[in-house]
Formats: structure tokens, sequence, C-alpha cells
């Protein structure tokens, strides 16, 4: 099933045109597509001008000089910034772009020297570079039209790291991180990858369908994808555990839900995250008509197990949910049940159902892919 691929604002999509330049002739194809010729992270014209304009993110600078009046770039730690394309500027000197190898090369460089580094904070910062720079890298893949299997390798990095920092940081205030931005950019780049994937196959096609699957819990989009997929990929584990997860969304069955996801690794709980809370608040509203009577008590330590919450904190949203507790017992009413606001959902702590995934697992693992 192919899927819309929208882009970089400003720029045209990997895949538009293409019909119509098959009628152009290969000559007309290759002119209008660049090649670049850039062999380092950031071009040296642009390291020079943001040099001068002091411009310099303080993890580009040579060691030592980041006090001076003006700190001098790095050439091994530059990476070159997202622009946003403007009138009259030329975006497509072969120059300043760079080839897919040195695409990858630099999107390894920032997951393994940047986001993976215990020196570098606080992290949202280390997010903000990271995020501008993979901005900067699609969008000279978009305008090269790249392709294959270095192309693949960088969007699979872009989705897991994104999907890492929307669980990582899913407490920070808006000033620092706003999660919309970071679903936009997550939901091409997943849209763009899950299009490269048609085109042949790879290695890690399942893991990143289970991905788009369980992120976009209960979509029709994503559903329908999933089902036209090959019986290969179909049938992969992750993505039968996946499709059963989406099942049990779809049938209201918060109770199977939450106990599949206790077989979630660590990035695909990461995906599941922002559903979880919406999860319980459906659960605590079908006990408290089920169970709704005044001599019915049920368990908080079980109930708290259900959940994958721990017992102080499943007491709290019983309560920010209008569901008396009464010292180690719930009395569930529906007649008190409210709805609860959309924080007291937020602050939930899935440990058991995320944090406690990750294991030893560096960040750097996590978005290689490394199990």
């Amino acid at each position: 099933m192919s899927r819309k691929w929208r882009g970089e604002p400003g720029l045209c999509s990997p895949s538009s045109g293409r019909a119509s330049s098959r009628h152009k002739g290969e000559r007309w194809n290759e002119l209008s597509e660049p090649r670049g010729t850039c062999t380092r992270m950031c071009p040296d014209r642009e390291l020079r001008q943001r040099e001068a304009q002091r411009r310099l993110h303080r993890f580009e600078m040579v060691p030592g000089t980041e006090k001076d009046p003006r700190p001098r770039g790095d050439p091994a730690r530059a990476v070159k910034e997202y622009s946003r394309p403007a009138a009259g500027k030329n975006c497509t000197r072969a120059c300043d772009l760079r080839p897919p190898s040195v695409l990858l090369d630099t999107v390894c460089y920032l997951i393994d020297r940047i986001a993976a580094s215990p020196a570098l904070q606080p992290w949202t910062e280390v997010y903000d570079f990271v995020f501008d720079r993979l901005r900067s890298v699609r969008q000279d893949m978009i305008i090269q039209r790249a392709s294959g299997a270095e192309c693949v390798a960088v969007l699979e990095m872009t989705v897991r790291f994104l999907l890492y920092a929307s669980y990582r940081l899913r407490d920070e205030p808006l000033r620092l991180y706003d999660p919309r931005i970071n679903n936009t950019h997550l939901q091409e780049s997943l849209s763009w990858l899950l299009d490269c994937y048609s085109q042949g196959q790879h290695p890690c096609q399942a893991e990143m369908q289970a991905l788009d699957l369980l992120y976009n819990l209960g979509s029709t989009r994503a559903l329908q994808h999933a089902l036209e997929l090959p019986e290969r990929v179909r049938g992969a584990p992750e993505v039968c555990l996946a499709l059963a997860v989406n099942r049990a969304y779809l049938e209201s069955n918060p109770v199977r839900l939450l106990r599949l996801a206790r077989r979630l690794d660590f990035l695909q709980s990461c995906a599941l995250h922002h559903h979880l809370g919406a999860c319980c608040r459906d659960l605590l509203l079908f006990y408290s008509h089920g169970y709704s009577s005044r001599n019915c008590r049920y368990p908080l330590p079980k109930l708290a197990e259900i959940l994958t919450l721990e017992e102080p904190q499943a007491a709290q949203l019983c309560q920010a949910h209008g569901v008396a507790v009464d010292g180690a017992w719930v009395v569930f009413s529906k007649a008190s049940y409210t709805e609860p606001r959309s924080e007291d959902l937020r602050s939930l702590q899935f440990r058991q159902l995320v944090d406690s995934k990750q294991g030893g697992r560096t960040v750097a693992a996590v978005i290689h892919g490394c199990t």
C-alpha cells in the first residue's frame, strides 16, 4: 500500500514528479537530481560562515575555545544545520550536499558521540541539537532523491531516536520539548521509511512495521497497511504481537492490552506509552460499572498489578477518576466516576512496562536497534 509522504516544508517529496520525468529522458533526470560531493559532516563554507557569525553550537567548537570572543569550529565535530528553503537561495550546490554514505556516517556520529554521551547534559539540549541536524540530513536526502540501503538506515535510526526522545522527554515543559513537533517529524520519517520498504526487502522492516502499529494504535491506515504486508513480514513475531495489541485496543479490552504490553521490548513500549494513560482510564471506567456496588470491594494490590503501576500511583489514579480508595481496597461506583485532567494521565510512570525493559542497554544500542 502506498503511503502519502509529506516531506520537509518547502521541499518536494522523494517520489513526486518521477512519473513525469521518465518521459523527459534519463539525461533530464540526472540533471534534476544533484549529487553531493561534500565529504564532511558540515560543508567548509557553512562552517566558516557560522564561525564568523558566532552561530556555532558548543558541541561543535574546538575544545578550549568555547569562551573565546570568536570560538573556532571543529571540522570533526561540526554538523550541517537545518536551513529553511528561501527564495533566491540555491540549496542544490553539490559542494554543500553530503552523499548518502556521508549522511549515514553523520547520523552514526550524532547518535554515538552526542545522543549517547553521558558527558553532554542536559539531554533536552542534546535532543535539540540532534533533532536539528537529523532534519538537515533528511533535507539533503530529499534534494538528492536518495534511496537504497543507506537511506533506509538513516530513517530507521531517525525513527528510533524520535521514539526514544518522545518517552524520555515526556515530562519536560513545553518550552524545552514540544511533543507535537516531535510527532510530526516522527510520522513523516515513518511514512517515508515504510514507502522505502515497498521497493525491496530490508532486515528491520518487521521491527518498524510493529513500531508504526503501536505508535498509531487504532489507526485504520496503519492497520490496513499492516494487513497488506507480504506474509514474511506480516507473520513476523513482532508484527503479530503489535496486531494483537491493536486488536485489543479496537475491541476496548484494556486488560488484555496491558497484559500483551508486558511482552513488548523497550522501544516498542516507548511507542505504545502515550496510549497507556487512556488505556488505564478505560479500565477504570469499565470497572466502575462492572463492580459498582455498596458492598463490593476490589483489592488495590490486584488493581495495581493489572494497571502495571505501583500501589500509591494506582490509588492516586483512582482518586483522580473519582474512584474511592479505602486503605487497601477500591470502592467502584459508576455514579462517582469522573473524567480526569490530562495532567493526571501524563504523570503516570509505567516503570514496569517501559523503564525496566531498557535494562543495561545504552542509548546508542537502542537507537541502532541492537538486541
